[in-house]
């Protein structure tokens, strides 16, 4: 089995969680991994790549993903989040025309201090074991980019629902508790759901009930996006012939002239094709050629 799982990741489970419970429903040994970590407080869209498809993963990580989010104002967190204890507490004199007039502020190119309970490392430690030991450190702020921010409406006493398109490493609960500084208040995020990530949407995501009731049926397979489905905007390129396919799967340089076009020496990676067969990713190379980065198709 080789290609992609959309999972509609619930509440409260890990991402290694989801990857553990795919694992156990396809054939013993096949590789099993998610292509960007999703919270166990959200929910949503969580990329699981199959076999051989996990070695594309540095190619999916990185895509734009959108995130359906609350922000309960006049309540902050030192989580940022609705798992956190509380640590200030406001009275709320704004609405929904106030918080959408500090959205913009945080559209494009913009610097977050990273919150304390996260992954990122300080002098070798997590943070967020120092935060559980009551330490807190300097944290340097770190660009990232927001592509849009919508209010979606209210959803309860002083909480908006927001739709943020981003890139990666943008925290989504420090968006939330940023609004609220702007607006004066404070807050937190009260939910998170993804709702796409790349080319992968809720709308084809599947719930873990509905991924056993297909591995009990031996459908599990043909619910597999193509390994080549998440690519799709890289250009393509073909070889054919036994030459190079020989070639192809022992991962050598592929000669410009064995190309059905140039690939100039542009930066981008380009999909390889054996025929009709998707071999993998490819790096051009200053002479025409492409050099393997990803090889999919292994010696027969």
């Amino acid at each position: 089995m080789n290609g992609f799982l959309i999972v509609d990741k619930p509440l409260g489970r890990t991402s290694s969680d989801v990857v553990l419970y795919v694992r156990k429903r396809l054939p013993r040994g096949t590789a099993v991994g998610h292509g960007g970590t999703l919270d166990p407080e959200a929910s949503g869209v969580l990329p699981v790549c199959v076999g051989a498809a996990t070695r594309l993963f540095d190619y999916i990580v990185d895509k734009q993903k959108t995130y359906v989010a609350e922000v309960q104002l006049g309540v902050e967190t030192d989580t940022q989040d609705a798992t956190g204890q509380v640590v200030r507490r406001e009275t709320v004199r704004c609405g929904e025309d106030a918080l959408k007039s500090v959205l913009n502020a945080f559209v494009g190119e913009i610097m977050q201090v990273p919150p304390m309970y996260s992954a990122i490392k300080k002098d070798g430690k997590r943070l967020y074991a120092l935060a559980r030991k009551g330490e807190t450190v300097e944290i340097a702020p770190r660009p990232c980019r927001v592509d849009e921010i919508v209010s979606l409406g209210q959803t309860g006493e002083n909480r908006y629902a927001i739709r943020v398109r981003c890139g990666r490493g943008v925290y989504i609960r420090t968006l939330c508790h940023d609004i609220g500084q702007a607006l004066g208040c404070g807050g937190h995020m009260a939910s998170l759901r993804r709702i796409s990530a790349g080319i992968f949407s809720i709308e084809d995501a599947l719930t873990l009930e509905e991924i056993d009731h297909l591995a009990q049926t031996g459908a599990l397979e043909a619910a597999l996006l193509p390994m080549d489905a998440p690519l799709a905007s890289m250009r393509r390129v073909t070889v054919s012939g036994d030459r190079c396919a020989h070639a192809v799967k022992n991962g050598n340089l592929l000669k410009s002239a064995w190309l059905d076009r140039p690939v100039g020496i542009q930066d981008d990676p380009v999909r390889i094709y054996l025929e009709d067969r998707f071999a993998g990713v490819g790096q051009p190379m200053p002479d025409g050629s492409v050099k393997f980065r990803a090889m999919l198709l292994r010696t027969e």
